[in-house]
């Protein structure tokens, strides 16, 4: 079988190692006799290898101890209603920053839960093609938390500072971030946000686990008829297994903390791969005269680098001849078209350079 390369935005490519390591305990989980499929995740082996993916998560991001770390189901989209349910259980208000869909998913969902929210500030006044200045936010008095995605993946729009905020009595308002789309592609200070969450089929591992990080003085504010399974505090205390826990997801989600710590070398050496590949294909657009991106360059996605041909016409030519030259899963997303390349961390080096060559192949030819 040949391996090809996937660009896609998510379920995104997994490192080939992992998958290797993970095929060969497929099976036979070091002598075992049985698949971590099949294990309770109440078992001793099972509890090893979610404490041990657990501890190697917080020190590739250097999570400080007085923070959890949850492992849960549902997607990150969950999170959009999980995230009010915990941290406006005792009053004030979202504040959301608006850069693109997924922000306002989140803040949409906040509003049909009947919960009080205000749009600090806003990139739709530019069409998500620059995130708004950070002397441009405005934050309302009762704000219990400001909320923003770090990477919009649909729109390729990336955050290139980490706002930091007070309320007009001093107070500071905790941060909370969506990092689905680039959580581990590079070193985070954890300490400046009271919560980070991230869906796992991008940089983390497969689709079906999400990853929340909590600060510990952000638990017990939850509405008091939350339901168990969506309370932060409740999940922290039972280890993330209130329930059974996504337990494969969860041991695939550890092989590639392994794989960043020993096959790439950490969190900075990735970020240095993952600048280079961005720029990389980056020139190449900028160079030519088919193909075009709209970000304003200083919050150009390092993840999700969206672009369109000069004709459109020549978009199924494209897809279909970049498909037989084992480039897979370039269309754009459907509520935006065009094309679409995410450079993920298990994305290597090697497909950028082959994608800039059949651009610069396609483009000679049907230019």
């Amino acid at each position: 079988m040949t391996r090809r390369y996937n660009f896609c935005a998510g379920p995104a490519a997994l490192p080939e190692a992992v998958l290797a390591r993970a095929r060969d305990e497929l099976l036979d989980y070091q002598g075992r006799g049985l698949s971590v499929m099949e294990m309770s995740h109440r078992s001793d082996e099972f509890v090893a290898i979610a404490e041990e993916a657990e501890a190697d998560f917080r020190e590739l991001l250097g999570v400080p101890s007085n923070y959890k770390v949850l492992f849960l189901q549902g997607g990150a989209s969950l999170q959009f209603a999980m995230l009010p349910m915990n941290l406006l259980g005792q009053g004030g208000r979202g504040n959301f920053i608006q850069t693109g869909i997924w922000g306002k998913k989140a803040l949409n969902e906040a509003k049909r839960l009947g919960f009080d929210c205000h749009v600090a500030a806003s990139s739709e006044p530019n069409g998500h093609t620059a995130v708004p200045a950070a002397d441009a936010l405005t934050i309302s008095d009762d704000a219990a938390y400001l909320h923003y995605t770090a990477n919009e993946t649909i729109g390729g729009l990336e955050f290139d500072y980490t706002p930091q905020v007070q309320r007009n009595d001093g107070a500071s308002v905790p941060l909370v971030c969506d990092m689905s789309s680039n959580i581990l592609s590079g070193p985070r200070d954890v300490s400046q946000f009271g919560v980070i969450y991230a869906g796992a089929q991008k940089n983390i591992g497969p689709a079906g686990l999400t990853l929340v990080v909590v600060r510990d003085d952000l638990l017990g504010n939850a509405q008091p008829t939350i339901p168990s399974l969506f309370d932060y505090q409740l999940l922290a205390e039972a280890g993330s297994m209130v329930n059974t826990p996504p337990t494969y997801a969860w041991y695939l989600a550890g092989l590639v903390f392994k794989w960043l710590k020993a096959d790439v070398g950490g969190l900075e050496a990735m970020d240095a791969i993952n600048q280079r590949k961005a720029q990389k294909l980056y020139a190449a657009i900028d160079a030519s005269d088919l193909y075009s991106n709209p970000i304003a360059r200083h919050n150009r996605s390092r993840m999700n680098v969206p672009f369109v041909l000069e004709d459109a016409r020549l978009d199924g030519a494209f897809l279909k001849e970049a498909d037989e030259a084992g480039l897979l899963n370039l269309k754009g997303h459907r509520s935006v078209g065009g094309m679409r390349a995410s450079l993920y961390n298990a994305v290597p080096e090697e497909a950028v350079d082959a994608l800039i060559a059949f651009m610069a192949d396609f483009e000679q030819r049907r230019g």
